[in-house]
């Protein structure tokens, strides 16, 4: 299958210059990498916000930056849905004003989404008469993704679009960009230097570094990658999921959350069953064990098969398929002494209190 977008491009600047290439599937890819690494530039760039100084990058089979052919189509010609890291929303329109901005430029032949179930998606449509000014964070990028994707945008670039939010809207905020991958099927490119978003959201991810491309692939691969372990930090790597509230125990405290194929015990809600929720749940608080733990405090013993294991950078990175990606991380001499290899069944023990329910 022919990539969606490819590139080989080159961008200098006084003190850094972004020399990269790469080729992203019809999906969504996330460029991973840490502060100053040419991300934004290159996004910058696939946008038509930033001229290359040389290269080519082909979209859709269409050339929209090209040098030698004299190329460089300005950014409304491109048709690409663009969301700022603060939103960018025009502060003296309302969000129904926002949201259908684009709509109305958008050629009705052209038009693919409708805003009104864009909005349903993103459950903004209670706030269409408000002010931009009296809207949370949280809301305020979710009104900003409404309005990029109500344009029935080509292509949906993101720039770092958790980043300036608290953890419940970042989480919040990751379950609905996995909605519209999962729903829309608009392809998707967004930046990020943390690993748990690149790990919620992408397949496929390119990691930077300095400029330069240190890997490119299937994100499992990326984030063991040696070159990719010797900047990232796992210690900050945690499972973002969507849930649904099952039930309730009053007496002991606790929720019952369905996740995919598996239902957890997690901390009290006052959520009614069938309540859409994001949990989160650190890779380092998951605990493998061989076979059936005995009685323990820990209110979850999943059994689950390992889909793969990793080496990063003095960690050992354990996959599993649980009907939602999860990750645990474990140490190499646990990973070792346990023999742990993808194909045979662990538990996983989690305690209740380990769980975030936002």
């Amino acid at each position: 299958m022919s990539p969606f977008i490819s590139f080989n491009i080159q961008k200098r600047f006084p003190n850094f210059t972004l020399d990269c290439a790469a080729e992203f599937s019809n999906g969504a890819t996330a460029v991973f990498g840490p502060s100053g690494s040419g991300k934004t530039t290159l996004l910058d760039s696939i946008a038509g916000m930033t001229s290359p100084d040389a290269g080519r990058i082909v979209v859709g089979d269409i050339p929209v930056f090209s040098t030698d052919e004299r190329i460089d189509l300005p950014p409304e010609r491109r048709r690409f849905g663009y969301v700022f890291q603060r939103g960018a929303l025009f502060p003296h329109m309302t969000v129904r004003q926002n949201v259908l901005y684009g709509y109305k430029l958008t050629p009705p032949g052209s038009r693919r989404l409708d805003p009104e179930n864009v909005c349903a998606l993103l459950g903004v449509e209670r706030l269409m008469d408000r002010r931009v000014t009296n809207l949370s964070g949280g809301e305020r990028q979710r009104v900003a993704l409404a309005r990029a994707l109500a344009s029935s945008p080509r292509l949906l670039l993101l720039d770092e679009p958790v980043a300036s939010l608290d953890a419940a809207s970042r989480a919040t905020i990751i379950t609905y960009l996995k909605r519209v991958s999962d729903r829309l099927h608009t392809p998707m490119v967004f930046v990020s230097h943390s690993l748990s978003e690149v790990m919620a959201l992408a397949p496929y991810t390119l990691a930077l570094r300095e400029g330069r491309a240190v890997t490119h692939g299937p994100t499992a691969e990326v984030m063991a990658h040696p070159g990719v372990a010797a900047f990232a930090d796992y210690s900050t790597l945690e499972n973002i999921l969507e849930a649904r509230i099952a039930g309730a125990d009053p007496t002991t405290g606790t929720s019952t959350l369905r996740v995919g194929d598996i239902e957890l015990i997690g901390p009290a809600t006052d959520l009614a069953p069938g309540a859409r929720v994001t949990l989160s749940i650190r890779a380092g608080d998951i605990i493998l064990s061989l076979g059936a733990p005995p009685m323990m405090s820990a209110r979850n013993a999943i059994p689950a098969t390992i889909r793969n294991l990793r080496d990063a950078g003095g960690r050992a990175l354990v996959y599993f398929d649980i009907g939602a990606n999860l990750v645990a991380e474990v140490t190499p001499a646990a990973a070792s002494e346990l023999r742990l290899r993808p194909g045979i069944q662990v538990h996983l023990v989690i305690k209740s209190n380990s769980i975030l329910v936002f």
